[in-house]
């Protein structure tokens, strides 16, 4: 595989993990705004998007910006799914069908 589109997959699969973390943060019961700002789970998940970014930069050296921009919404069909299956969010046919669009748009640049 392409080291710049390994760097991508990285940068993607890392932004999905602080994004879990940071809605873990947001979950815990107590507290306010800053409490869930300084809670670990939240500092790590700010902690992935930093990573992600740089991975991000990395991948773009060589992937053209047309491509590596769409492909990051990937993350989003991984998170509704783990939502649905972590946290019970509603996930309807629309949802469905919605990401699959998003899938197929992705599939259909990166062949382009």
């Amino acid at each position: 595989m392409n080291p710049h589109y390994l760097a991508l997959f990285a940068a993607i699969s890392i932004s999905a993990t602080g994004q879990l973390l940071l809605k873990a943060g947001a979950v815990a019961a107590e507290g306010g705004f800053l409490a869930q700002l300084f809670r670990p789970q939240t500092i790590l998940g700010l902690g992935c998007y930093g990573c992600s970014a740089m991975l991000y930069i990395v991948a773009l050296r060589a992937i053209p910006m047309s491509v590596a921009l769409p492909s990051t919404a990937l993350s989003y069909v991984v998170i509704a799914f783990l939502g649905f299956l972590v946290w019970n969010e509603p996930m309807s046919w629309n949802h469905l069908l919605a990401l699959l669009l998003i899938c197929s748009g992705v599939l259909l640049l990166t062949r382009a």
